[in-house]
């Protein structure tokens, strides 16, 4: 792809245009997908000193024009296998971020909201989703300097799989660890209540750990699961039925990361999800899960 950015002394001004290529786990990476994405952005910075602020308004358009391809939607097996039209879909919105510096600590607000338009196939798509998220560094604790984080994101669902209408919000190409870091969600179909607490004890040592409340946002719609596309004949992202439920798991988790030096960082991570009604309907022996790893990172 192609990417152009323009700064000014206040404002950013950035453009791609792109074309994914094979990925995950494919070996032979360089085929491109025959998949289109167009992004500009205008951002802007506002505030000094104890108060900053910055916003953005951005729009993407999103074209998958391969062939054979089975969408993921909550249609029946028949009606999703009869529709071989594209999928266009416009996404525009913005965010909001500010920090300031108050006599209690440093406070910062985070908000972000999308809406899409466009077709789902046959169907027609609108679709949104947001986020609002606030933390609070509390003054009179240095020895582990606490961040005290918390929000909701939302993610539409479709409320009617046999009308014209597409109303799940598509994430397009996402990476889910970085939200998920048990990666069993995403932002389609979902709602995400989460807490979370930083610890840092010293510049080369941090602690973090987050709770999610996870429900589905419509009960006729699936649970989605995935990362988008990264090969020619797979969607990229896995549906599995609600079976007319909303809760999905409580996840709570776990990590610490500890700096060596410029080269090399060590990470321990620990998570466990609590399933609720949707994963006990599908796995009724056990709807839990757990992931844990260890890891090391060598920068050269």
């Amino acid at each position: 792809g192609v990417q152009y950015a323009l700064n000014s002394r206040k404002l950013n001004f950035t453009f791609l245009a792109a074309r994914p290529t094979d990925g995950v786990f494919q070996v032979d990476v360089w085929r491109d997908l025959d998949i289109n994405v167009f992004y500009g952005a205008l951002t802007g910075q506002a505030g000094t000193g104890t108060s900053a602020a910055e916003w953005r308004a951005f729009g993407i358009g999103y074209r998958d024009y391969r062939d054979g391809v089975l969408k993921t939607d909550n249609r029946s097996a028949a009606a999703r296998s009869a529709d071989h039209e594209r999928i266009n879909i416009g996404t525009f919105g913005g965010h909001y971020l500010r920090t300031a510096q108050t006599s209690q600590g440093a406070v910062d607000l985070l908000l972000w909201g999308a809406l899409q338009t466009g077709s789902w196939g046959t169907l027609d798509h609108r679709a949104g989703a947001f986020a609002a998220e606030a933390g609070w560094q509390p003054k009179g604790l240095k020895r582990v300097a606490p961040w005290f984080r918390g929000g909701y994101n939302y993610g539409s669902g479709d409320r009617n799989p046999t009308d014209t209408r597409h109303g799940t919000f598509f994430q397009l190409l996402p990476t889910p660890r970085i939200y998920a870091r048990v990666p069993f969600f995403n932002m389609m179909n979902n709602g995400d209540a989460f807490g979370e607490v930083i610890l840092r004890p010293s510049g080369k040592f941090n602690i973090r750990t987050d709770v999610h409340l996870l429900r589905l946002a419509s009960n006729d719609d699936l649970w989605y699961v995935g990362g988008g596309a990264f090969q020619p004949g797979t969607f990229g992202f896995v549906g599995r039925p609600s079976n007319g439920h909303t809760g999905l798991a409580t996840l709570y988790d776990v990590s610490g990361d500890y700096r060596v030096n410029g080269y090399a960082s060590f990470t321990v991570y620990y998570g466990f999800a609590a399933g609720r009604p949707v994963t006990e309907a599908i796995y009724p022996a056990r709807g839990d899960a757990s992931l844990g790893y260890a890891e090391l990172t060598l920068r050269f």
